[in-house]
């Protein structure tokens, strides 16, 4: 079990005059103990406690030999399980729990612990687990380098007749080429009027010259995730209305990074990128926050929004990513990962953000 991982979050449990928690999160438990698990349909729990004694529940299914810093509770499908966490809480005592609970876990255990009341308590591990440590951090870095030089291999991959798909599907194969262990989510890949599709999936569409070429991709390395986008055009330099949108994007970005440093509120940084872009008339074309924080996860509590009052701390990871979408037109998105450190912000993507047009 991480130690300081782990005291931080009870540290944030007694803020909220709690004492026990129940953590289900796979992510969340193997953010603490370094060891990840799919339960499927079984339960798979992490109990912890102020005063200690704290408890993971593992189905006999999955092997896990190894000391994960804390005590193992195993099961067999046909024991009661639920009776076993029900246990080990402390009756008479609120109990926090996680936001992704089964309720067919969840319901049982209230009725049978004794403990209550119960009250979503995720805020205290998500909060901590947005701050990345230095461990976090040099991992996430080396994601984005990968990422960056993934991103020189997928423009030689632009060519005539090409289609979205066989683009996306020689992906996979050169991340792995470069180290990484695969991709953090399925790659996007959008040519011309499609790049102005919120999230377009790859599709037949084959490649012409004028469009844009929009990839959005990343790669998982060592459980972390990197997440970038760029924007090229293709044979054809842009019409002056379609250079002039790339610009003001990469504008918006520019001056969202330029007020980044600890104790920013992140809705000021989304209405930095966005005044630019209104500015010019394209407000209702750019359709989304201007980023989300990500780490074990893509998207991971936490974004860059108007709605979002809370300030950068060190150690927050997240995209700057504003865009403009012209329907039946073309789509010119910009997106980097940013990290908050002490004197400002250190941005983990290297590869070039000016125009590019692909002979």
């Amino acid at each position: 079990m991480n130690t300081q991982r782990l005291q931080k979050i009870l540290a944030r449990l007694e803020e909220q005059n709690l004492t026990q928690m129940i953590i289900c999160d796979p992510m969340a438990i193997n953010y603490l103990t370094g060891r990840m698990i799919d339960p499927g349909e079984r339960l798979y729990a992490l109990y912890i406690n102020v005063s200690g004694g704290h408890r993971i529940f593992i189905n006999n299914l999955f092997t896990v030999p190894e000391d994960l810093g804390v005590e193992k509770v195993r099961f067999f499908d046909t024991d009661d399980y639920l009776g076993l966490l029900s246990d080990c809480l402390v009756s008479g005592q609120a109990v926090g729990v996680d936001k992704n609970f089964p309720a067919r876990f969840l319901l049982p255990v209230m009725e049978r612990s004794g403990a209550g009341p119960f009250t979503v308590s995720s805020i205290c591990v998500d909060e901590v687990r947005a701050c990345k440590d230095e461990e976090e951090r040099a991992i996430m870095r080396t994601a984005s380098q990968i990422n960056d030089q993934a991103m020189a291999r997928f423009r030689q991959l632009i060519r005539p007749g090409v289609s979205e798909l066989e683009v996306a599907s020689q992906m996979l194969d050169i991340y792995r080429e470069l180290g990484a262990d695969g991709c953090s989510f399925s790659p996007l890949v959008a040519f011309g009027p499609n790049a102005a599709k919120g999230h377009h999936l790859p599709d037949d569409t084959v490649l012409k010259e004028g469009d844009c070429v929009l990839f959005d991709v990343g790669c998982e390395y060592k459980g972390y995730c990197s997440d970038m986008t760029r924007t090229f055009f293709y044979k054809t330099a842009p019409s002056e209305k379609h250079r002039q949108v790339y610009e003001l994007v990469k504008q918006a970005g520019d001056a969202a990074k330029a007020m980044l440093k600890p104790g920013v509120p992140l809705c000021q940084v989304d209405a930095a990128a966005r005044s630019v872009i209104e500015a010019a008339g394209y407000g209702p074309n750019f359709t989304h926050r201007l980023g989300h924080f990500i780490g074990q996860e893509v998207h991971e509590y936490g974004d860059v929004s108007s709605a979002n009052q809370n300030v950068t701390q060190v150690g927050n990871v997240f995209s700057i990513e504003p865009g403009i979408y012209l329907d039946d037109e073309m789509g010119v998105r910009i997106e980097d990962l940013v990290l908050i450190t002490e004197d400002g912000c250190e941005i983990l993507n290297s590869y070039s953000r000016e125009l590019a047009v692909v002979e």
